[in-house]
This record gives C-alpha cells, structure tokens and sequence, in this order.
C-alpha cells in the first residue's frame, strides 16, 4: 500500500548513494532512510551527519538484522555484494545491490539462488544509467528492423584517468575489491543486453596492464595491479552480426564515449558524451539526429521502481538479478580468454 512506511539501512553510503540512492528515496511518500553502516566508525559517523540520518551501525550485520529495517540499499564495492545481499535476504529483508554484480560470475550466481529462495522479498540490481533516455527508442528500430541486417555493435568507452603511472591506486584497479569486472565494460554489456536477443555465441578478449604497480592510497605502498587498463573485445551472435568492444582508461584528450549498430539499411550513433542519437543512411556520411519524444525518455527512476516492486509487486525490470547474472557470464566469459589467451 502506498501509505505503508518502508525503512531504508544503508550500507555503504558511497558517492552514487549519496547523489541518487538518498534522495531518491527520499523522495518516495512513506521511505524513510533510517540507519547507515560505513567501512569505518569514523566514516559511518560522519555520512550520518552529512546525510541526515537518524542512526548509525558498528557492522553492516547489524544493518541486515535490525527488525526496524525493511529494506537494504547497498552501496559498497563488489566485494561485500554477495555476502551483503544474502544475508540480507536470508533476514527477510529487500535489496537493492549497487552495480556491479558481484566480483565473479559464481558469487552471482549465490545471489541469484539466495533470491530465488526468498521470493517474497524484491531484488534488484542499480542498472546502467547511461542510455535510460534511449533504450526504447533503440529497441524498437532494431525489432522493426530499420536498420536492415544487424551487421556490427560497436561499444568504445576511452578516458585517461589510468595513463599517467603517478596516479594512485583507484578501488576499480584493486582485483580485491572489484574482482573481474573491467573497466566499465559490464556496465556498457548490460545496455546491449537490453536491446538485443541473445548472447555472442562465442568471444574473444585481449587486455593489457601498463602501469604494473600503482600507489594504495590506503596502505601508501606499492599495490600489483591485475585489472586491465585496456580492454578490446571481439564477437559473434548466431545471426552472423559482430560485437567490437573497445574500453580504455589510458587515452587522453577528449573522451569517446558511443555505442554504434550498423547496418544494411544504415547505421545508428550514441554519443553519450554530446547525449545525442543520430542515424545515417547506408552507405552515406551525413547524420540527421533522432528526437526523443519526453514519453519514451525514461530517465532515473531507480528507488521509485525499487519501492513499487516492494508495495505493489511490479516486476522487477531494470535490472533483475537474472539479467544481472547475465552480464557477469559475460564478464567471466571476457576474464576467461584474456586470461588464457583463447576464443570462448
């Protein structure tokens, strides 16, 4: 029911927590964010100062076992994921994981069973929020087949955040705490998955590591770095068409960042940099850019969805764990072969 109170724990109130998670639900008649665990008393103490929040937690067991909790938001890297959300679940409590998944595609796949077996409670997972405002409007030019034959998807991703070895350790390069996810490839593969059938009948990966050791800004030492700096990806799904992935944090100067499906009909181009979709015809060099009508622009909707499930059980869309143990098999499909060296 609508006017039933639904009490928000938090843990990890990290920066996506605190720019959309918070005030999201906050948003929403009868949510209350009501407790918060951070990975230090100190740093618990203050994002409950920061952010409002009445209580706080020594753990984050403490947060999943608290009878005045109704639901969970974790916020932490993927290394508390699996265990966080299953014993969230296991309390009888709703979850909502931040992205991504989980460190592997087995712990996934726990998560998933864990849900399975408490189906009255909701989970979700935080979706890529890049292309919300284009995703149905690509679907449905793909379903009715505007583009022709599906020749390519082409995804590249290119910043330099990583290129100079001066700069320190970031969680996304600590393999503790990130696992395999690389770069921000699961986080682009997921959109893909929403708007094509199917997973590539088979792949294969190549990724590079430059700067070998890079200083942890926790320890002051030396850490070895595992996770990729560069990543390219190459594919095929049973209708013959290609996947071209490209994700690199060592380019500098303007970033590129677009998702291209081309076609015999023609191409389409997402630009998330200038936040444009633009098509072209086969075979000609000039873009005409597509409107968006406000309607099927969906926009952030995440905590509003996450407490409709939980009131009204709406099924969960964006993203299921389903999906979400999805986008880890491919994850563990692209760790496979860059590590061995081979197609998968």
């Amino acid at each position: 029911m609508a006017e039933d109170p639904i009490r928000i724990g938090i843990i990890g109130a990290g920066a996506n927590t605190r720019l959309r998670h918070i005030p999201g639900f906050r948003e929403q008649p009868g949510v209350t964010v009501d407790l918060v665990c951070n990975r230090s008393e100190a740093s618990t103490r203050a994002a409950a100062e920061a952010l409002e929040i009445p209580r706080t937690a020594y753990t984050w067991k403490e947060v999943v076992q608290d009878p005045a909790i109704d639901a969970v938001c974790i916020g932490t890297w993927p290394y508390l994921h699996a265990e966080a959300t299953i014993a969230a679940l296991e309390a009888g409590k709703h979850v909502l994981c931040e992205a991504r998944m989980a460190m592997n595609l087995e712990e996934a796949h726990q998560m998933l069973a864990a849900a399975e077996r408490a189906p009255d409670q909701i989970a979700q997972i935080v979706p890529s929020p890049f292309t919300l405002d284009f995703d149905e409007t690509i679907r449905h030019w793909l379903e009715e087949e505007r583009l022709g034959k599906l020749y390519e998807i082409r995804v590249t991703h290119t910043a330099g955040n990583q290129a100079s070895p001066e700069i320190p350790l970031n969680w996304r390069q600590h393999f503790e705490y990130s696992g395999i996810n690389v770069l921000t490839m699961g986080i682009f593969h997921e959109v893909v998955q929403r708007w094509v059938d199917g997973d590539p009948i088979w792949i294969l990966a190549d990724a590079a590591v430059f700067n070998e050791y890079r200083i942890d800004p926790e320890t002051e030492r030396p850490h070895h770095v595992r996770i990729p700096e560069s990543l390219s990806v190459f594919g095929a799904f049973a209708d013959h068409s290609r996947l071209i992935y490209h994700f690199s944090g060592v380019e500098s100067g303007q970033p590129v960042m677009e998702f291209r499906l081309n076609g015999s009909k023609g191409s389409l181009r997402l630009d998330l940099v200038q936040g444009t979709l633009l098509f072209a015809e086969a075979g000609e060099t000039e873009e005409s850019v597509i409107t968006i009508p406000l309607a099927k622009q969906r926009g952030w909707q995440v905590e509003a969805d996450f407490i409709d499930s939980i009131r009204n059980g709406t099924p969960v869309r964006l993203t299921s764990f389903s999906e979400g143990v999805r986008y880890m098999e491919f994850t563990q499909r692209v760790f496979d072969s860059y590590q061995k060296g081979e197609r998968t």
